[in-house]
């Protein structure tokens, strides 16, 4: 989509919602995704060689050093109705209810080998994806921290943290459509954060969201 084309999409929006819209676009305005998007840059994937999990450290770890991994952190802030684990201090979850970002959905969370698989912790932007589109390029530091990092996780419905692998928002995004401008927004604010940038269909999946709602604002954490 080009700048022209963004120019319009922003000013039927405004016209849609009685605003009158003003010389300065969505797509020159600081604090939204639209606008930081245009500052990444565009490229093409880079190969997916000696990518591992551990290119990222420890699966969960306690990078915050509040005594507990970074897990359980996601699901304190995500669930509710929780339930601890006795003699963990509040940290290790037992049990708790989701509302699931991605499809609407209550789900129960139960802690056990095979339960717990019934939410995940996703990654918004996958670590394939975040090492394919510049990550690889990072220190070992930087990368624990971008796979630990609250603004890159949200815990969510297991099947669609599988369903989704390491795909971009050309190839997957969340059924619940409502959810689908925060949740290009989030991606656009964790690529931009540690300097990863975007592949041309990409780009133009977020752009073709966006289009729907190009008043939406960066997260902050």
């Amino acid at each position: 989509m080009s700048r022209w084309e963004i120019r319009i999409a922003t000013v039927i929006a405004a016209m849609a919602l009685g605003l009158t819209p003003t010389a300065t676009t969505a797509a020159e305005q600081p604090g939204l995704a639209i606008a930081t998007l245009e500052t990444l840059p565009v490229k093409g994937r880079a190969p997916k060689t000696g990518y591992t999990r551990d290119q990222f450290g420890q699966a969960w770890a306690d990078v915050d050093r509040n005594g507990c991994d970074t897990r359980n952190d996601i699901l304190k802030r995500d669930l509710t109705s929780i339930i601890y684990k006795a003699k963990t201090r509040n940290c290790v979850v037992l049990s708790g209810t989701l509302l699931d970002r991605y499809s609407g959905e209550s789900i129960n969370f139960l802690r056990g080998n095979i339960t717990s698989m019934e939410v995940q912790i996703d990654h918004v932007v996958a670590l394939s994806n975040a090492w394919q589109t510049g990550a690889f390029k990072l220190t070992a530091e930087q990368r624990k921290a971008l796979a630990n990092d609250p603004m890159n996780l949200f815990a969510v419905k297991g099947r669609l943290n599988s369903q989704k692998g390491d795909g971009d928002a050309a190839t997957w995004l969340p059924p619940l459509k409502s959810f689908r401008c925060v949740y290009i927004a989030q991606q656009i604010a964790v690529k931009a954060k540690y300097s990863l940038w975007v592949v041309p269909p990409e780009k133009a999946a977020m752009l073709s969201i966006l289009a729907k709602c190009p008043t939406q604002k960066l997260p902050t954490s």
